[in-house]
């Protein structure tokens, strides 16, 4: 493939803003990275988290040379008309930047109920809200009448220009479904290189069948990745923040989580190119923040 690129999630440090963050993302321009990621939690396990949409526009804001992509937005917490609201307003700010993946959540269902969402519902929930998100995208009113949405004549405007890509991510054959019918492509975490094929050709066949063409969509990868100048030093910062992070052991994870140099994480990843993957959105772990960003920066060389 042609046209690969890569991102990196810059909070390796706390995003507090100012003259780190300023240098942080001028070091990630710096080294060549295509795309800055943020992630999206209201209350992850220990309380933890960041809105999406909020750290986005921080970022956008405060360069002017990188997008953003929101690897992912829990989207079934949100009622889908004040968030179409908020995508219209950056597509004003900074139009053509922003790409929002959305997932249903899951890991902590706690997040999900004291948002006050029955985690039974949020997969129906996602499928309303992204065809919600698609007609107000078009700046055309939209009119709906869903189980749990209910819409006479809404309307956004100025609609995005261009339109901001929706991409789906999960695991799941009902993600699959959902990204071929309703997405722009498909943004997977903790599959093999094998299941990754099978879900892009998967998401091809529901696209077609609902009459859209899936040579235009653009699939994607989240990755946790450990640098270092060897793979047990570059084992220990990446298991250490993996288990902070999702409060379990890391062993369950490792299979797909890259670690040594960024020459042995390029070679570990270069087998979801062949199976359809674009785009890169590197987690990275080092011993410290500037080493995990040139890292990224020589991992990118490597694969685009």
């Amino acid at each position: 493939m042609d046209d690969v690129r890569v991102g990196l999630f810059p909070a390796v440090v706390p995003l507090t803003g100012g003259e780190e963050l300023r240098t942080v993302l001028a070091l990630a321009a710096e080294v060549g990275v295509d795309h800055l990621c943020v992630g999206d939690h209201v209350s992850f396990f220990v309380g933890a988290g960041s809105d999406g949409l909020t750290t986005a526009t921080s970022l956008l804001a405060a360069q002017a040379e990188l997008p953003v992509y929101i690897a992912l937005y829990l989207l079934p917490l949100r009622h889908p008309v004040p968030v179409a609201r908020q995508l219209a307003t950056l597509a004003q700010l900074a139009p053509g930047r922003l790409t929002l993946g959305v997932g249903i959540g899951g890991e902590d269902p706690h997040e999900l109920e004291i948002c006050g969402v029955d985690p039974k519902t949020r997969g129906r929930r996602m499928d309303e809200s992204l065809q919600i998100l698609r007609g107000l995208g078009e700046g055309t009113p939209v009119t709906f009448d869903g189980e749990f949405f209910s819409l006479d004549e809404a309307l956004i405007l100025p609609a995005p220009s261009p339109r901001v890509p929706l991409i789906v991510g999960g695991r799941s054959d009902a993600a699959a479904r959902r990204a071929g019918k309703f997405g722009d492509g498909w943004l997977g975490i903790w599959v093999s290189p094998r299941r990754y094929r099978g879900v892009c050709d998967q998401i091809a066949g529901e696209a077609s069948e609902a009459g859209r063409d899936p040579s235009v969509f653009e699939h994607a990868l989240n990755v946790w990745c450990g640098f270092a100048s060897t793979r047990e030093a570059a084992r220990k910062p990446l298991a250490a923040q993996m288990q902070d992070f999702y409060q379990m052991p890391f062993e369950p994870f490792e299979r797909y989580s890259p670690y040594g140099t960024p020459e042995q994480v390029a070679e570990f990843l270069s087998p979801y190119i062949e199976s359809g993957c674009s785009r890169f959105n590197v987690i990275p772990c080092a011993d410290n923040p500037d080493s995990a960003i040139v890292a990224v920066g020589e991992l990118r060389k490597l694969l685009a």
